[in-house]
């Protein structure tokens, strides 16, 4: 069996026969180059190869985040449909065959040896006079692109293909601890040749990647294995900076005004270019949306249902006193509060909880789930008129400033020093964004309470927290029984069947 990429690039098409599972290294790897379509002395042809790198990673599909984010105790998926693969991996019960694993670990595997293809494809246009200082700045953008999709596969799946050339002999699976510290090593060789703005002030891609990109994914690398010295380090060059501040309107942060916000430190961007019609690049948003909803704009479409808010979750915010991050990132259905008022604890509930957004959305009751996420709402009056799918022109927010000050304190509550202030401080930032009163004397408890409250249904950082700080009675809700021997979803059998590096690899460890 032969086990090909085809990797189709915005400037070059370089199909790279990889992973041959009969032949392995003896055979020849097959770089194509369309040498005549390529003007490598092109300044303007070098940035379509930077633009390309970050192309796979907007054209993230609806099934990747979801499935990063879906075992924690703050989300669940929709109990009902068509995706019991789906229902049961949030349950904790694996299934090797099941089509989402084998296209989240196909794809983002694709994509990374596709970015690095276009790292080596910047070193022609080094060779074609391009300036040299330009190419190591593009080169580094891509690396932190590459570096923060092995990150989150390794997440998901522990031990995963680093990939740094497309030299198919070079490529192997490490340990998740060796690919934290490679990660991390490749953020410190990138970081001198990035640009020192934040990312919206970016003048010729504005929203790029910058310095301050790679000082977060360092930072979450870090976390990942508990280097808490190197987290506070990364974090704190960023706050020292100053070039970062919250956002005032937390509920607008995650809609249309938030798009750029200086609070972003990552956002993949989505457009319809204000047109009614034609050209409009866009993430599936209707993934996440209520199923049934009467908008405030009557054409507006409905989503699909599967990624609910946990009721672990909702009561924890509500036992907090949040208003306006618990409104944020809950959509209510009657139904849901019906449910919750089941709990003789949380029979009054406080009067503001309703089924109807600020906005004049109203989300109705619908058989897959209680709620919907409401970081994933983009209310049907900002859609642009004309506009009617779900979410469509919301931008997909990666890593924000807020969750950088909480890494910032959680590490120092472990036992790191800072130099951008105290812990404190930090966690008092985000708190009074929310409404909340200050705390003195700040614990790692609470730390994560606050990441718990700030960041829940995003990118999966409360399960990847508990799984760092091995809490399983946390992920142990709701008649879910968890053990670290979950931790990872298995391998993908198609994957294995497909790859000899993966199975050769895979075999060794059992």
């Amino acid at each position: 069996m032969r086990y090909i990429f085809n990797l189709k690039l915005i400037v070059l098409i370089l199909p790279v026969l990889l992973f041959n599972c009969n032949n392995k290294l003896d055979e020849e790897q097959e770089l194509v180059v369309l040498q005549d379509e390529i003007d490598y002395s092109s300044e303007e042809q070098a940035f379509g190869a930077l633009v390309g790198a970050y192309e796979k990673f907007q054209s993230v599909g609806w099934e990747q985040i979801p499935l990063i984010s879906v075992r924690g105790d703050d989300v669940n998926a929709g109990g009902l449909g068509d995706q019991q693969g789906f229902a049961d991996t949030d349950n904790f019960i694996y299934d090797n065959s099941y089509w989402m694993y084998n296209v989240f670990f196909e794809n983002w595997s694709q994509d990374i040896l596709q970015i690095t293809s276009q790292i080596e494809s910047l070193e022609r246009f080094r060779a074609g006079g391009v300036d040299s200082d330009l190419i190591d700045q593009y080169q580094a953008e891509c690396k932190v692109l590459r570096g923060y999709i092995t990150l989150q596969l390794s997440r998901v799946f522990g031990d995963v293909y680093r990939i740094q050339t497309t030299d198919q002999t070079q490529i192997e699976v490490l340990p998740k601890d060796e690919l934290m510290m490679w990660i991390s090593d490749e953020m410190d060789e990138a970081i001198p040749n990035l640009l020192d703005v934040a990312p919206n002030l970016r003048s010729d891609l504005p929203g790029g990647i910058t310095k301050y990109t790679a000082l977060a994914v360092k930072a979450i690398a870090n976390l990942e294995v508990e280097n808490y010295q190197n987290v506070a380090d990364a974090a704190g060059e960023i706050i020292n900076s100053s070039k970062f501040q919250l956002y005032d309107d937390y509920y607008e942060l995650f809609k249309i005004p938030g798009k750029l916000a200086n609070e972003n430190i990552w956002e993949i961007q989505y457009s319809d270019f204000g047109q009614s019609s034609g050209e409009n690049v866009a993430h599936l948003f209707a993934f996440y949306g209520p199923q049934n909803w009467s908008a405030a704009v009557p054409e507006a479409t409905s989503g699909w249902g599967f990624y609910e808010p946990s009721f672990k979750f909702i009561k924890f915010m509500i036992d907090r006193g949040e208003t306006v991050r618990l409104e944020t990132s809950v959509l209510f259905t009657d139904r849901g509060i019906a449910e919750l008022q089941t709990d003789p604890d949380y029979a009054t509930l406080p009067a503001w909880i309703s089924n109807t957004t600020r906005d004049g959305d109203v989300i109705n009751d619908y058989s897959r789930a209680y709620f919907a996420s409401g970081k994933h709402y983009l209310p049907s009056n900002q859609l642009t008129e004309g506009r009617t799918s779900y979410g469509t022109n919301k931008n997909y927010t990666v890593i924000r400033y807020a969750e950088v000050l909480l890494m910032y304190a959680e590490a120092l509550t472990r036992g790191a020093s800072g130099t951008a202030g105290t812990a404190d401080s930090a966690v008092n930032t985000v708190r009074l964004r929310a409404g909340l009163g200050t705390l003195s004397g700040v614990t790692s408890e609470q730390v994560m309470d606050e990441k718990f409250a700030e960041l829940a249904m995003e990118w999966g950082i409360r399960y990847y927290d508990m799984i760092r700080l091995g809490e399983t009675g946390e992920l142990s809700y709701d008649g879910r029984t968890f053990n670290m021997d979950k931790a990872f979803l298995p391998y993908p059998q198609a994957q294995l069947d497909q790859s000899y590096i993966l199975n050769d690899y895979y075999q060794s460890q059992q």
